[in-house]
């Protein structure tokens, strides 16, 4: 008979976009353990792991702690209605994304004829943007492999609490924030430029918006950015080691300034 695949935590954790820490994490509270040892004797996952490691991505994303994703799976789940449930939560989101598309577009249309969106537009799009969430879905998963559940609601309180803007800060301007920084490191500029400065400072005071002064809540999210730059970035192949330089060149800004 052919020898069951299995992974080690590093693998995996790449393989499934989470990281070592979380699995570590999961492991520690007895969500998910690696069944397996190798001849070596090191720890490893089986093929029944990763199906597990599938319920819990699947029924996180539908909303679900932790603790009630552990008990659902102690108790047993049907996985055609799990993946029914996740086929049927990834369409909504497509289809509020396709509706967010199509209002943005009609508002750049009506601006670029320089005609004002009325505003019943607007309204429109105000709706379309809360139905997306406050977060690009790559970041939103991010951030939820680095934050427990206590701290994901806050987080979302302190944006529910910006509005609408919410969306634009996290999703356009904070990003840019990053991606500008980064073109003036690798041009060559000093990390004591006003203009670096500058973005520091605007970087901080984004933090401590969404954080509400949390510092538990504002070092989790620097983590996310530190170890997930992709998804926090929406730059699908930002280097990790680049963002490492990067994260030293706005310290040195933080500090000078």
């Amino acid at each position: 008979m052919p020898t069951e695949q299995t992974w080690k935590v590093g693998p995996l954790a790449e393989t499934s976009g989470l990281t070592v820490r979380t699995l570590h994490h999961w492991d520690q509270i007895g969500l998910l353990s690696p069944s397996r040892r190798t001849a070596s004797g090191h720890r490893a996952y089986t093929e029944q792991d990763v199906v597990r490691l599938y319920q819990i991505l699947a029924l996180r994303r539908l909303g679900l702690g932790l603790d009630t994703i552990a008990t659902c799976l102690d108790a047993g789940i049907d996985p055609v209605r799990l993946v029914r449930e996740h086929l049927a939560a990834t369409e909504a989101s497509l289809t509020a994304l396709q509706a967010l598309r199509d209002r943005l577009a009609h508002v750049h249309t009506e601006l670029s004829a320089e005609r004002a969106p009325d505003t019943a537009d607007l309204l429109r799009l105000l709706r379309a943007v809360s139905a997306t969430g406050p977060t690009a879905p790559a970041a939103r998963e991010a951030l939820h492999r680095h934050l427990d559940e206590d701290r994901i609601h806050a987080l979302a309180d302190h944006a529910a609490a910006l509005g609408p803007a919410a969306h634009y800060l996290l999703d356009v301007e904070w990003p840019q924030l990053y991606r500008s920084a980064e073109a003036l490191r690798t041009a060559g500029v000093a990390p004591t430029d006003p203009r670096v400065r500058r973005i520091a400072d605007r970087l901080d005071e984004l933090s401590r918006l969404f954080s509400g002064g949390d510092t538990t809540l504002s070092t989790a999210v620097r983590t996310a950015w530190r170890e997930e730059p992709a998804a926090m970035s929406g730059v699908p192949d930002a280097p990790a080691d680049a963002w490492a330089d990067l994260r030293t060149y706005l310290d040195r800004a933080r500090e000078d300034s």
